[in-house]
């Protein structure tokens, strides 16, 4: 039946562009979204990873942030591709870009429930089945999207860079937890990234704000997807965290 890939948040940007990367490299991917208007951009995604890689897709819509809807994305991707789940790709994320004062609880509940916590659901929920199969000849991954957030801080994003800056101790504590269990685990902390979010900026702003970065040019998402690439076919490398960002953090 073939490798079988889980990615949460796969319907766009960075977390299509790695849909399909896994597509490329051979898994059968099993696709989350959670609005309805991403359905359809899951849904020619998953059309695209049929006929350009020949692998079988699989579109689960699910709001990952909620314990009882990472069960049904789970059940639904061993229903369809068996209990082997070989690489989960933790990308769901968003949000609020607000200061801290006028921020409201809910705000900042939801995207610590959606950038952290369904990581903790995602990871509790799938390893299991990776180490009931995986050996160190045949080592399944996890691969956490992090970011820059992560690893500085940023303006209006306490909250941001708090579930970030969070995955990436998950990361580590789990990679060193089931290192000898033939499971690695390792997280990709992208830079400004060319999405839907930086294309509704200004031209000028978008230039001033490439002008930051000390490659002179905001990345694209295939940088994120290359990643994704290299980690998953390096078998020395766990705990880390790679990061593309045309060299504004250096680690």
């Amino acid at each position: 039946m073939g490798k079988t890939a889980i990615i949460t948040g796969g319907s766009r940007g960075i977390g299509e562009a790695m849909s399909m990367k896994l597509g490329e490299l051979g898994y059968n991917v099993v696709i989350n979204y959670r609005s309805e208007s991403s359905k359809a951009l899951s849904d020619n995604i998953a059309d695209k990873l049929v006929k350009e890689y020949g692998v079988e897709a699989l579109v689960v819509r699910a709001d990952v942030s909620k314990y009882e809807d990472c069960e049904a994305l789970v059940k639904a991707a061993v229903d369809k591709f068996g209990d082997n789940i070989d690489v989960l790709v933790n990308n769901a994320g968003i949000t609020n870009n607000s200061n801290w004062i006028d921020i409201k609880r809910e705000d900042y509940e939801r995207v610590i429930n959606t950038n952290l916590m369904s990581f903790l659901h995602m990871t509790h929920l799938v390893l299991p089945y990776m180490v009931n199969h995986s050996s160190k000849d045949n080592q399944c991954s996890i691969i956490n999207t992090s970011s820059i957030g992560g690893l500085i801080g940023v303006i209006n994003q306490a909250d941001y860079c708090a579930s970030k800056a969070g995955i990436i101790g998950l990361t580590r504590a789990l990679a060193l937890e089931f290192a000898g269990r033939g499971v690695r685990v390792n997280a990709i902390a992208p830079g400004m990234i060319m999405t839907d979010m930086l294309r509704g900026v200004n031209q000028d702003e978008l230039k001033a704000l490439a002008g930051t970065i000390p490659q002179g040019y905001i990345g694209d998402v295939s940088d994120i997807a290359g990643a994704l690439e290299y980690l998953l076919g390096a078998p020395y490398v766990t705990g880390q965290v790679l990061s593309p960002n045309g060299g504004i953090v250096q680690q």
